[in-house]
């Protein structure tokens, strides 16, 4: 029992976390499970164990919970992609298989795609992508636009980040495959960061010789785990959720 006044702060601040951590958990394991859209507040409130009004207190929408898993799963994609990529290449190379994984992951996952596309939908979790893109895009492609500062950068990234939300929403079938979709992307976007026609063909054929699918299934797993780990909760091995006890 909390009897003075630093005790009880200290109580609600601890009751606040744990709330917080019941929903996150539960909220991430049916954005798998199910999807985001199909996702409900009075589902989540019920499975968390929490009060309806504790939760709004926390989350007044669904979309600050997807920001915060938004910042888990953007938060060190770019240097996976670098891991992959040769570092003697030059980092243009890091942002298209980036941008490559990013599209073969919502192929191979119906619930990644509806996430990633709500990511860039969403008004605060577009605003922290674009932000978080911004300086990235000036590392690799500052030298094509000497004169760009970082608010071209991320105006720029406004444009392809649209083109990348609106490729990942096409779902590939016979007639768009993959690689057709991951080189129309790279190919508009590249033209968007003034990549010498040459280097396209160039970075074009790196990703192509790429088993992209592997790698992306791998990143998928790996991404899972460490869901997993985050917030408390685990995969089935027939690709569902269970909830830890």
């Amino acid at each position: 029992m909390c009897t003075n006044t630093f005790g009880e702060v200290f109580c609600l601040r601890r009751d606040s976390s744990e709330t917080k951590r019941k929903i996150l958990t539960v909220c991430v394991r049916l954005f798998l499970e199910q999807g985001y859209t199909s996702t409900s507040v009075s589902q989540i409130v019920d499975e968390a164990g929490v009060a309806r009004g504790s939760y709004l207190n926390l989350f007044p929408t669904k979309d600050k919970i997807l920001l915060e898993l938004t910042e888990t799963m953007f938060g060190g994609q770019f240097g996976v992609a670098r891991s992959i990529a040769d570092s003697k290449l030059p980092p243009m190379y890091a942002y298209a298989v980036d941008t490559a994984i990013q599209l073969t992951l919502t192929e191979l996952n119906e619930n990644l795609r509806e996430i990633y596309i709500e990511a860039y939908t969403a008004p605060d979790t577009a605003e922290y992508i674009y932000v978080h893109t911004t300086a990235e895009l000036k590392e690799i492609f500052g030298g094509n636009f000497p004169d760009y500062s970082d608010s071209d950068f991320y105006e720029m990234d406004i444009g392809t980040a649209g083109l990348m939300r609106s490729y990942m929403a096409r779902k590939c079938d016979i007639h768009f495959p993959l690689e057709r979709k991951l080189s129309r992307f790279l190919t508009a976007a590249m033209r968007v960061y003034k990549v010498p026609e040459e280097e396209q063909a160039r970075v074009l054929a790196f990703i192509q010789s790429l088993d992209i699918k592997a790698i992306a299934t791998e990143v998928m797993y790996k991404l899972f785990a460490m869901l997993e780990m985050k917030y408390d909760f685990k995969l089935s091995k027939n690709g569902e959720t269970e909830v830890t006890t």
